[in-house]
Formats: structure tokens, C-alpha cells, sequence
């Protein structure tokens, strides 16, 4: 079994939220005026699912698993591609999320930001997972042995079933707690 299967399911569903976003784009583009409560949601996806658990992975596993392993010089710059790319999707979301805040308090310059924002992601997404779909998940799977894949795929469960209390945990980190408990 191939650790790269969740992977690629994962990223099927990427795919059905930046097309949520290409769509809405398009209406704000037109219309002028973002939805607030939709910004919230794909940052929330991003953060959360695409960041967290599906980059997560990534990073903390497969691309750690692949930094002890005498890597072609090709896949070692893929490698790097995709964790800067991880930075760049990071930035933006962080840039979106601040613009969606500021649109909230009434300033309609932030539109202009949001759109920008919305359309970096929208561009961004589908060029990377083709990357890792059409050039980098499959070919690495070539330096593990079936033990190995194995165990990686374990980790990857084991990570998406302490997930949900991590992001959880940190929510209640960043709660104030009321006065007097």
C-alpha cells in the first residue's frame, strides 16, 4: 500500500474548494462585494485542511522521511518548490484573513486585497497539486520499500486522528478565559 493515496484523495478536495473560490471570484469581480462569511470558510479550509492535515503530512512526514534518503537533485528541488509554495499558500491566507477583517470594519479598500488574494489561491493550487499529482508523489515512492511505506501511511492515520484535538486544543489556548475562573 502507498502512503500517497490519502495524499491524493486529499487533494481531490482541494481541488472542489479553490473551485468554489474561482466561482465566487468571479461574482465579486463583477459585483464588487465579497462575502465575508465565504472568506471565512475557504480560510478556515485552507488553514485547517489543506495547510494543517494535507501540507501537514507532507512536511512532517513524507518530506522528512524523504530528507533521510539519497534523493535525485530533481526531486530534492521539486521538494523545495512545494515547501515554498507551502509558504507562499500560508502568506496569502494570512494577507486574505487580515483584508477580510479589515472589509468587515468598513474598509472597502480591502477589496481590491481580497480579490488579489482570492486569485493568488486560485492559481497557486492547481499548478501545485498537478506538481505533486503529475511529478513528485509517484516517482518518490520509488526510494521507500514496502515496510517503509507502510509505516508512513500508519503515521499519516495516526496524524489525521490527533488532528481535530490539536486544532482544538489550540481554540481553547486562544480563549480568554472569563474573569474570576
Amino acid at each position: 500500500m502507498m502512503p500517497i493515496g490519502p495524499l491524493m484523495i486529499e487533494h481531490r478536495l482541494i481541488e472542489k474548494m479553490i473551485g468554489a473560490m474561482k466561482q465566487k471570484l468571479e461574482e465579486w469581480k463583477k459585483e464588487g462585494k465579497p462575502d465575508p462569511s465565504f472568506i471565512d470558510t475557504a480560510v478556515d479550509f485552507i488553514r485547517t485542511y489543506a495547510d494543517r492535515c494535507h501540507h501537514g503530512k507532507e512536511e512532517d512526514i513524507l518530506f522528512r522521511e524523504l530528507g533521510k534518503k539519497s534523493i535525485s537533485s530533481e526531486h530534492r528541488r521539486i521538494m523545495e518548490e512545494l515547501l515554498e509554495e507551502h509558504r507562499r499558500g500560508r502568506e496569502i491566507t494570512g494577507r486574505l484573513l487580515k483584508a477580510n477583517e479589515d472589509y468587515r470594519k468598513g474598509d472597502t479598500g480591502a477589496v481590491s486585497t481580497i480579490l488579489e488574494c482570492v486569485r493568488e489561491l486560485v492559481e497557486l493550487y492547481p499548478k501545485h497539486i498537478e506538481k505533486e499529482d503529475g511529478h513528485f508523489f509517484l516517482p518518490v515512492m520509488g526510494y521507500f520499500d514496502d515496510e517503509e511505506k507502510d509505516a508512513m501511511l500508519n503515521e499519516e492515520y495516526e496524524f489525521d486522528r490527533g488532528l481535530i484535538h490539536k486544532v482544538y486544543q489550540d481554540t481553547v489556548a486562544e480563549v480568554k478565559e472569563p474573569a474570576g475562573n
